[in-house]
């Protein structure tokens, strides 16, 4: 059964970098779409971004260039880089994994069967 376990949050300074890594085991995380979630203070949780098995990505508006999700199959480990950061950005994030939409990931919760616990990320002024 496949598990998630993120790591690489942390307090970083407003405009700084930070990568964020979800490594999976139980089974080769080669075979699921992967998405990124995060939880702003006080709101629900939103989507980030999310990348197919062949590598296709797709962004929500609010990340696109300051964001890149990519995968390691032989590593079974996937990442989420952030440049730019700013207070917005502080939140848990999550990763998460689903069988469906090989092909052309979604960034939507209903899709995902696999969630990890998250990793928190602090942007400081």
């Amino acid at each position: 059964q496949l598990q998630l376990v993120e790591s690489g949050g942390g307090l970083v300074q407003y405009g700084r970098s930070l990568t964020l890594s979800c490594a999976a085991s139980g089974s080769p995380l080669a075979t699921y779409t992967i998405a990124w979630f995060r939880q702003a203070p006080g709101k629900g949780r939103e989507g980030v971004a999310c990348i197919d098995v062949i590598g296709g990505t797709k962004y929500v508006d609010s990340v696109k260039g300051r964001f890149t999700v990519s995968r390691n199959n032989a590593e079974n480990t996937a990442y989420l880089q952030m440049v730019n950061l700013t207070r917005d950005d502080t939140g848990p994030y999550f990763c998460a994994a689903s069988g469906n939409s090989l092909l052309d990931c979604r960034i939507d919760q209903r899709e995902m069967k696999t969630w990890g616990k998250g990793t928190l990320v602090m942007v400081s002024r």
